[in-house]
């Protein structure tokens, strides 16, 4: 199925500064020959795959970040002198520039490419994050964090474009379900390797900090040297820049060589049509809901975890930070089921003659959505003594392998019923998730302290359970809800 390419960013030059060309003969139109090797969907496999584990390394730069921190907040707190509660604006910050930094780098990268999209900004977030480790008040902890975030999210927001320029349909999901184990497990990963920095004598808060820098830099410099352009409308660029080059004839050219940035178009794309579309949009609305909903309460275990672990359980924090191994262990545990669903997804497509079924990506959606649920009330009620440890963190698998069952096919979801209007779609995705994700670790220590953690968890998976059918809803109703919808192209 041919590809259809995002343009509503991007705006032609002014005529007065096209007078000049040559007139543009269709026969000179530059495109992709059959087997073309500089077309990305023709690569080979194992080159596919190289690429792929670089732009998931990219994500977990950003997305590793976020919570690496966490462990220092006490330490921090004391040092900048604010509370506890004000402490967790370190990873709060972050976030928020989760929320500003793709209506930035989204644009960018469909006129300059990824490589321009995400590089640049990667390799600032390593200077902000040495910037947070150099910090001396709580304004400049909260500033780098910030921005660090701002820079952090372009690969977490490019990287799922960059995979869907590289897979065609029937092979997008795999490649999807590994790049979200990177995503989804960052967070994880964070607070057991601050912990394990700031029990160290030798070290203190900034290491957390120092380290991230380090591990950014070394990143960035095996893309810089290996990661290889992927878009195809910048490459269709360069190779009219280089026919033209070759063979002396100006007539070779492609219309992506006189698109540039658009105030316009940005403010009407990246926050006015996301927008629309969340609250015009009956789909969009409850995918985006429940997939912000869900990532949010996964950093909201950043906040949760220490407290249950530590503060009850008495645990130092290098050991309380080890139950978030099951949070990653529930994320990785679901990427089969995931892998599974694409190619269950192909045979429904291939039994409907090719056509697109988006209904066909959500049963393991409506599997993760159960297993959510139950994760969240089961660690509600297990995570003060004298329930064995054991249980709270079983729980814990459970809700990592909902969440990225969950979270993953929301995307996917959204991506096959929209189409021209998946990046819109998406996008009011990214704005809300961020924007829970921002604001739910502020409130669970405050929640935690007045109701205590098993009433104060359970409001969390009472959300839950009224959002549990969602998936089942759109299983049956999808098709007539995407027959009414205004956006959602007829097959």
């Amino acid at each position: 199925m041919g590809r259809i390419w995002p343009i509503s960013t991007l705006r032609r030059t002014p005529r007065t500064e096209r007078k000049e060309q040559p007139a543009l003969d269709p026969d000179y139109l530059v495109k992709f020959d059959q087997d073309d090797p500089a077309n990305p969907q023709d690569w080979p496999v194992l080159y596919k795959c190289w690429i792929t584990f670089q732009l998931g390394m990219l994500a977990l730069v950003g997305s590793l970040a976020s919570s690496i921190t966490t462990p220092a907040d006490d330490t921090i707190a004391k040092y900048i002198g604010v509370n506890s509660e004000a402490a967790v604006l370190d990873v709060s910050l972050y976030l928020l520039g989760f929320v500003l930094g793709p209506i930035i780098w989204a644009p960018i990268s469909e006129i300059w490419g990824r490589r321009v999209s995400i590089l640049p900004p990667v390799f600032c977030q390593a200077i902000f994050s040495i910037g947070t480790a150099q910090s001396k008040n709580a304004a400049s902890v909260f500033l780098t964090r910030f921005f660090a975030g701002f820079c952090g999210s372009a690969p977490i927001s490019n990287v799922s474009a960059a995979l869907g320029d590289i897979f065609n349909r029937e092979s997008r999901g795999i490649a999807v379900s590994l790049y979200a184990v990177a995503v989804n497990g960052g967070p994880s990963l964070g607070p057991i390797i601050g912990a394990a920095l700031i029990r160290n004598p030798h070290l203190n808060w900034r290491w957390t900090e120092y380290i991230q820098a380090v591990w950014t830099f070394v990143i960035f410099t095996m893309a810089y040297f290996f990661l290889p352009e992927v878009y195809p409308l910048v490459i269709l660029k360069r190779k009219a820049e280089r026919l033209r080059k070759e063979t002396n004839n100006p007539a070779y050219y492609h219309p992506h060589e006189h698109l540039e940035l658009d105030f316009h178009s940005i403010m009407t794309k990246q926050l006015s049509r996301p927008w629309k579309m969340l609250f015009t949009e009956p789909i969009v609305t409850c995918i985006a809901f429940y997939a912000s909903f869900v990532y949010g309460v996964m950093y909201l275990t950043l906040e949760v975890f220490p407290i249950v672990f530590q503060e009850t359980r008495g645990w130092d924090p290098l050991v309380g930070s080890l139950p978030f191994l099951a949070l990653l262990i529930g994320v990785i545990s679901s990427l089969g089921l995931n892998i599974w669903n694409q190619f269950h997804y192909n045979e429904v497509s291939r039994a409907a003659n090719g056509r697109v079924v988006p209904e066909a990506r959500l049963p393991p959606m409506a599997f993760g959505a159960v297993f959510f649920v139950v994760g969240v009330f089961w660690f509600a009620w297990t995570a003060k003594p004298p329930h064995h440890w054991i249980l709270p963190c079983l729980a814990a698998m459970f809700i990592g392998a909902g969440f990225n069952c969950i979270f993953q096919q929301c995307l996917n979801f959204l991506i096959d019923v929209y189409r021209l209007y998946a990046a819109s779609a998406t996008a009011a995705v990214t704005f809300l998730r961020s924007i829970m994700a921002t604001g739910l670790p502020l409130a669970a220590k405050p929640m935690i302290r007045a109701l205590d953690i098993g009433p104060a968890v359970s409001i969390i998976g009472a959300v839950a359970a009224v959002l549990l059918p969602v998936p089942f809803l759109f299983m049956k109703y999808g098709p007539w809800l995407r027959r009414l919808s205004k956006l959602a192209p007829e097959e």
